[in-house]
């Protein structure tokens, strides 16, 4: 019986560290067939580096730096890459002009973004086997900047908007939607649920009902009430709230995914977008994971997971 293995991580929001674990799994795991990223591809912070007027450099990124080789100065940028984040040589003039013009610092990071993934999406020909299918979308989080990008890497598959064969026999196909329910964030990709299960219902259609048990939905929201949604109850002012010592927590996932896969019942829901929740669930007839997120620490969370003609053969939690 042939079997498909595959690998599914998300939420790496920029981790240079999570980037090339991701990458380096296609090797470090035996028989890795895909790897697949599954959204919020791009960090959200740029950090300056200043140049100082005797040559060295200063930045502060969890404590203060000041430098005066390039080797030292690129030690900084690999740790500042490391965590998520987007090194940015500059002067302090330029400091100044980015922190006085809104209009050039969205500018310069929209610039930055796209040179990095493009690095990235470069890597991917240096530490990838030929062999290995490499999935990557984008997340809510994502610029949609990014969208070309990936579709122009020749060794990555854009998924969005289309149907995906997991394996060559073309017996397991994957549908893909970044597009999240509401959040407090005001993220690029969110919507209302009923935008939301417009979108769904698109992709359903484009594959064959009688294929849905065959099926796996690349969804970045996990379904509402599953365990996998769970997410800090929020004050108006984005605050946390603790009760006698313990954080309150609420299901925020989205209730148009939840019901599209009681309806549709395919074979595999992989979720993100909540950091907090990984898990495995069951929903009807439909297996459900979210590795969860711990990129800040440089951790990659993922799944290995086993497709044969049959179904789900097994599947487990990585953590690394």
């Amino acid at each position: 019986m042939t079997r498909t293995r595959v690998f599914f991580t998300t939420d790496v929001h920029g981790s240079e560290q999570c980037w090339r674990k991701f990458l380096n799994v296609t090797t470090f795991y035996k028989e890795i067939d895909v790897a697949l990223l599954g959204g919020d591809t791009t960090g959200k912070v740029i950090v300056p580096i200043v140049e100082q007027n005797d040559g060295s450099w200063k930045a502060s990124f969890n404590k203060d730096y000041h430098v005066k080789t390039e080797e030292e100065l690129q030690e900084v940028e690999r740790i500042i890459r490391y965590c998520g984040s987007y090194p940015f040589r500059t002067t302090p003039a330029g400091v100044e002009e980015l922190e006085n013009d809104k209009k050039a610092l969205d500018t310069l990071f929209d610039e930055v973004i796209v040179s990095e993934i493009e690095r990235w999406m470069g890597l991917v020909e240096e530490k990838v086997p030929e062999h290995v299918k490499v999935i990557v979308n984008p997340g809510n989080d994502d610029s949609f900047l990014i969208d070309d990008v990936i579709r122009k890497a020749e060794r990555v598959i854009y998924p969005l908007d289309d149907v995906v064969y997991l394996d060559d026999t073309e017996n397991h196909p994957m549908i893909s939607l970044e597009w999240v329910n509401p959040t407090p964030w005001d993220s690029p990709r969110e919507c209302s649920e009923k935008e939301l299960r417009k979108k769904i219902d698109k992709l359903f259609d484009m594959v064959e009902p009688s294929d849905y048990r065959k099926l796996i939905c690349n969804f970045h929201t996990p379904p509402y009430g599953t365990r996998l949604d769970e997410a800090p109850k929020l004050t108006k002012d984005l605050k946390t709230i603790q009760v006698a010592g313990h954080q309150l927590t609420q299901p925020v996932g989205s209730k148009a995914v939840r019901e599209a896969i009681l309806e549709n019942e395919p074979l595999l829901g992989i979720h993100g977008h909540i950091h907090e929740s990984a898990g495995a669930v069951t929903l009807g007839k439909t297996q459900l994971v979210n590795p969860g997120s711990e990129y800040g620490e440089g951790i990659l969370r993922g799944y290995i997971i086993d497709l044969t003609e049959d179904g789900i053969e097994k599947f487990w939690g990585t953590r690394g």
